[in-house]
């Protein structure tokens, strides 16, 4: 994974005063660790074993990195509702899909009918995933075009979006948890400056999964079309914001980068922020600027901050209505 760094400072005489950053991915050795279980034993076995063979204040928080999971409402009405994804199952079996299932068929001399898009999506993740990572071209990789990726990839752009992204608002909505979390830190940081303290985390290191990023950036508002991704709007989706595999790509991450500057002119200038996706600085909705004043910013996100309650939001309902109603 390439290093972490913060983009240009904001102002002269800035001071760095704590960078919060999350990762769809862990690695060893970080100077301050909060992971999930799963993802912390699968990465750092040997720390499991001896968490004290590195210096690093270590806190396992599946409830805060894995909120999908604590999320009854979530886990009710997406993550087990196969209703949830009739536009992903819509998009299985129509044109687009059928045109590939065609053609891998007839490349591998097979009926279409023993093949489905479930099948031809192995096969293509089969050859993304050595490509990625070894850098080697799989043999399944000379059943599909361009246009054919083009199509696998929708597939899985509207899987994301229907359990992950904007489909749903308790997709976005279960990750609040994590969001008031983040600004927690910032608060504290810009408390212990104001008070001049020194910042008593520095860096803080949430690691997680593409799952634990998705959510949040939905929530914050990033990569939203103006419509839907549906199975019927392929071809009118072409230019759409919301690539999964551009946003949380292998090793994902997010970074919040508070700076404290010294010479600033009024006092909502003094804190400023910066927020980098994948080591690119993202461009605030707020602002369309890569920099804002952490006010601006904090006044932003407001009703999220203060209204979104992850108990109350995550709660199922208690009357009998179906999924659907409710989603």
């Amino acid at each position: 994974m390439a290093p972490h760094r913060a983009a240009a400072a904001p102002c002269s005489s800035a001071a760095l005063l704590l960078l919060s950053l999350l990762l769809a991915v862990a690695s060893a050795g970080l100077s301050s660790y909060f992971g999930t279980k799963s993802r912390y034993e699968e990465v750092n076995p040997y720390l499991v074993q001896d968490p004290l063979s590195l210096e690093v204040e270590v806190q396992v928080n599946d409830a805060l990195m894995r909120f999908f999971d604590y999320c009854a409402k979530f886990v009710a009405l997406v993550e087990e509702n196969d209703a949830a994804m009739c536009q992903v199952t819509a998009f299985k079996e129509g044109p687009e899909m059928r045109k590939v299932l065609e053609k891998v068929a007839s490349a591998l001399c097979l009926p279409v009918e023993e093949l489905n898009a479930d099948l031809v999506q192995v096969a293509f993740l089969t050859c993304s995933y050595e490509l990625a990572i070894k850098n080697v071209t799989s043999p399944w990789c000379s059943l599909f075009s361009e246009e054919d990726a083009k199509v696998l990839e929708y597939l899985n752009d509207l899987k994301q979006y229907w359990k992950r992204g904007y489909g749903y608002d308790i997709n976005s909505r279960s990750s609040c948890i994590l969001f008031q979390d983040i600004f927690e830190h910032l608060d504290e940081a810009v408390e212990e400056s104001k008070s001049s303290k020194p910042i008593s985390s520095p860096l803080i290191v949430q690691v997680g999964h593409a799952e634990t990023l998705q959510p949040l950036l939905a929530l914050m508002g990033f990569f939203k079309d103006d419509e839907p991704l549906k199975a019927n709007n392929y071809i009118k989706q072409t230019h759409r914001k919301f690539r999964s595999g551009r946003i949380v790509p292998y090793a994902a991450n997010l970074v919040f980068v508070l700076y404290h500057c010294d010479h600033a002119k009024t006092s909502d200038e003094e804190y400023q922020v910066q927020m980098l996706l994948n080591e690119q600085p993202l461009v605030f909705l707020h602002s369309n600027e890569t920099v804002s004043t952490y006010a601006d910013l904090r006044d932003y996100y407001k009703d999220i901050l203060e209204n979104c309650h992850f108990k109350e939001e995550c709660e199922l309902p208690k009357i009998n209505v179906t999924a659907v109603d409710e989603l």
